[in-house]
């Protein structure tokens, strides 16, 4: 929220006051920089410390061109137009480097279908580094390992992961595949055969956890970021039928939660960080068996964690909404408190931005990227009114690095 100007106008009274009797009044410094500081404590603390951050949106459908990118003013909730910043097919799925000055995408250029390098330039826009094919066609998602030094694809249609060196100038080497060869086969058509959905590195870097949807359960594998090595540790089981989607760590490393597509539902597991070993506990539901009859189709989609570890968002498709999960005390299950319309359809990646004070909802059908404010006491979702643009079936969202207050 921006501060009012009346504060504005006091806080800077007080300050450039404290300044010139600080020059005049050097031995009582100390006293006078402790008022200044009393004084600039009363103004709100978001409006000292908004940030224009640039968001990219990876994109994959009709009219869809490639990657986008807005300008998202976190004091005030406001998104600017969307933007081309790269053109290029099957962006579906972005992933920064740890550095943050580099962008990794899922991609289709040139004949070429696997991955792509980007450059974050200083005005947001992105320059190509350099696309590698993943060996085993489209890929559905994509993330980069916290050394910076490997990225991974997922290809839900082949049925594996793709391990991408990544060199010192941002340069993808060539993939090395790992083919998936569980499957469940509890649902038919969608569980006949592996369906790696995403690659999530565990805190520490040590291992890389996959949630195949088709397998029902968590693949899990030993890193060796070094080397560019995945080795297949263990497995995860989750629900029968639940279909495995996206996962996210607790802030504190010592669990996460599995996002079951089929059943729309979330998994809790307990995560020992030394010997890379997940215990299943509870299963809860983003939405009741009636809230789904009310819908021709539903399909869970994305899961994100606050910072604070409280409170937990899932994105449900056909029903057009975002469940809000209080996280309780560990060992405990999440508890859902709330269903939120997206003000758009098929939201099938949502997004909190830097600071957990707004989530950021992609409507893939609607061609729409909505906002809504967390509250930062209960984590409810209450909708920015008129926060809407459009954007070409976005289907994910990624915030950088702050882009210094220039709008794209």
């Amino acid at each position: 929220m921006a501060s009012h100007p009346t504060t504005r106008f006091l806080t800077r009274h007080w300050i450039s006051r404290g300044r010139i009797l600080a020059r005049l009044c050097a031995p009582r410094a100390s006293v006078l920089s402790a008022f200044v500081l009393a004084a600039v404590s009363v103004v709100p603390g978001p409006a000292l410390h908004a940030e224009l951050s640039t968001v990219y949106l990876g994109t994959g459908g009709p009219g869809a061109k490639g990657i986008y990118r807005a300008a998202f003013d976190t004091a005030t909730g406001k998104l600017s137009a969307a933007t081309l910043a790269a053109e290029v097919g099957s962006a579906g799925f972005l992933a920064l480097h740890p550095r943050g000055d580099r962008l990794y995408a899922t991609a289709s250029l040139d004949g070429t279908v696997g991955a792509a390098g980007y450059r974050i330039e200083g005005d947001g826009s992105l320059t190509l580094i350099n696309a590698v094919a993943s060996g085993d066609g489209a890929a559905a998602h994509i993330a980069v390992h916290p050394s910076g030094t490997l990225a991974v694809t997922a290809q839900y249609g082949g049925g594996s992961v793709a391990v991408y060196p990544i060199d010192a100038e941002g340069r993808l080497g060539t993939a090395r595949v790992i083919e998936h060869t569980d499957a469940s086969r509890v649902v038919p058509r969608r569980q006949d055969a592996p369906h790696p959905h995403q690659c999530v590195f565990s805190p520490d870097g040590r291992f890389a956890l996959v949630p195949d949807l088709g397998a029902d359960g968590v693949v899990l594998y030993r890193v060796d970021a070094a080397n560019g090595s995945f080795v297949r540790h263990g497995f995860a089981a989750s629900v029968p039928g639940g279909g495995a989607r996206h996962l996210r760590f607790a802030p504190d490393g010592r669990a996460f939660h599995l996002l079951n597509e089929l059943t729309l539902s979330v998994t809790t597991f307990a995560w020992d960080a030394t010997t890379g070993e997940a215990t299943r506990g509870a299963t809860v539901a983003a939405l009741t068996a009636d809230e789904q009859a009310g819908e021709a189709f539903n399909s869970a989609a994305e899961i994100v964690v606050h910072p604070s570890g409280r409170w937990y968002y899932t994105s449900n498709r056909g029903h057009d909404t975002v469940a809000v999960f209080a996280a309780d005390p560990a060992g405990t299950p999440l508890r859902r408190i709330q269903l939120q319309p997206v003000r758009g359809a098929f939201p099938r990646n949502i997004a909190l931005a830097p600071g957990g004070g707004w989530l950021l909802a992609a409507g893939a059908d609607s061609h729409t990227l909505s906002v809504h404010r967390v509250d930062q006491t209960s984590g409810r979702l209450t909708y920015q009114t008129k926060g809407v643009i459009n954007v070409p079936a976005p289907i994910c969202i990624v915030f950088a690095r702050p882009a210094g207050g220039t709008a794209p």
